[in-house]
């Protein structure tokens, strides 16, 4: 079985925002990849191919770069969230509050422009949903051999 390793220097040339290797070292670069393996499996089974694979890990990792930078220019204050109005004079930002019947997970992923990205992605590749478990032929409509279900 082959795995999605991290590269830094493809990192860099498709996320430019982090092309700045003295801002963003390699290291950190790979503590949040290996992070973002957490969340995205980068063992390549299931329905996701190796270069789709390897496009939701690097939507991660960006996403979980974008949000550290959010929290370091806050100085660790404040909240992390959709932006839904903001004031120039008065430097006033609004955010739209996490919701409370639908998925966190959606709404966490919507914080920044790379999870909105990677959530469309997933959403593209669990369509028709997923299957755990039980033996292959129950994925088909049809049995091994050929039998209706």
């Amino acid at each position: 079985m082959s795995t999605v390793t991290f590269d830094p220097t493809l990192f860099r040339l498709l996320y430019p925002q982090f092309a700045n290797a003295t801002t963003y070292p390699d290291v950190l670069l790979s503590a949040r990849f290996d992070i973002a393996t957490g969340y995205v499996s980068p063992d390549n089974y299931g329905c996701m191919s190796m270069p789709v694979r390897t496009q939701a890990l690097g939507l991660m990792t960006a996403h979980l770069m974008a949000i550290g930078v959010l929290i370091a220019q806050n100085n660790y204050q404040g909240q992390v969230g959709v932006v839904t109005g903001a004031t120039v004079d008065g430097v006033s930002i609004t955010l739209a509050a996490p919701p409370t019947g639908t998925s966190q997970w959606r709404w966490w992923l919507n914080t920044t422009p790379y999870g909105a990205e990677l959530l469309a992605l997933l959403d593209v590749q669990a369509v028709g949903g997923f299957a755990v478990g039980g033996l292959p032929e129950t994925a088909a409509f049809r049995r091994v051999g050929g039998v209706f279900l």
